[in-house]
């Protein structure tokens, strides 16, 4: 059983959606698909795309990001709370798991996760531009930083004894060093909205080996203290320099 990795397919673009449609129906038959966020804020089409991934795979364990959560053109009174039980009631549907996963003794755990501007205060221009801002909606009273902890508080807190391989996934950064150097000042303004250290903390509780995440949609393998962080972001079209936009392999047993 070998282990996949994924995140940000964004398949509101057509381009990307056939590239999932154009997925060997028999190639992965036996393994395991981390997806780690970013599919769409369209319940139909996360249906689609993640009962397409289903068939393709033994198993697809899925965290939900940012865009999945947005709320734009829906009830006004549907909060992105509410919509993350849809989404993970679409993804239970389809056969997409957010639950812990278990196959001898690799042992894959999602972290749900939100930013809670550990990695900088937001600036002006941020809080204007960011779609976040304006394509969520939280309940009343709720900050940013109590929705990352509200994430956080459904997260496990252990892992079996005899776990050797320990995977866990987020959709947001664990660390800011994880933002490459050659990124240009102009875009560091986005560092707030990026991810929380609080993750970094929850992985290395949980003992983890290796730690998938998403939303910089920056191709990264980097090994810090102990811990190899994978991104495979397939990201929008027109970032084909960012990411190889395939599948990546990173673990087997």
């Amino acid at each position: 059983m070998r282990v996949f990795a994924l995140s940000d397919i964004h398949v509101d673009y057509d381009v990307n959606a056939r590239w999932v449609s154009q997925l060997s129906t028999h190639d992965y038959r036996n393994d395991v698909l981390i997806l780690a966020g970013d599919v769409t804020h369209r319940l139909s089409l996360l249906a689609h795309c993640l009962r397409a991934l289903a068939a393709r795979f033994a198993h697809v364990l899925f965290v939900p990001g940012n865009h999945d959560l947005w709320v734009l053109g829906e009830d006004d009174a549907k909060t992105s709370l509410d919509k993350f039980r849809e989404v993970a009631a679409t993804a239970r549907d389809c056969g997409v798991s957010m639950e812990a996963f278990r196959a001898d003794r690799l042992y894959i755990a999602p972290l749900l996760s939100w930013y809670d501007f550990s990695f900088g205060e937001p600036g002006a221009e941020l809080l204007r531009l960011w779609m976040d801002f304006r394509a969520c909606r939280w309940p009343p009273g709720f900050t940013v930083p109590d929705v990352a902890a509200h994430f956080a508080s459904l997260n496990g807190r252990s892992v079996p004894d005899d776990a050797k391989t320990i995977i866990t996934f987020s959709h947001f950064l664990p660390r800011i060093d994880l933002v490459p150097t050659f990124v240009p000042n102009r875009h560091r303004m986005l560092d707030p909205v990026l991810g929380s250290a609080r993750l970094d903390r929850e992985l290395r509780d949980l003992r983890a080996d290796i730690h998938v995440y998403g939303h910089s949609h920056i191709a990264r393998s980097a090994t810090i203290d102990g811990v190899r962080y994978i991104n495979n972001a397939f990201g929008y079209p027109q970032e084909s320099s960012l990411g190889p936009k395939q599948l990546m392999y990173i673990a087997e047993t």
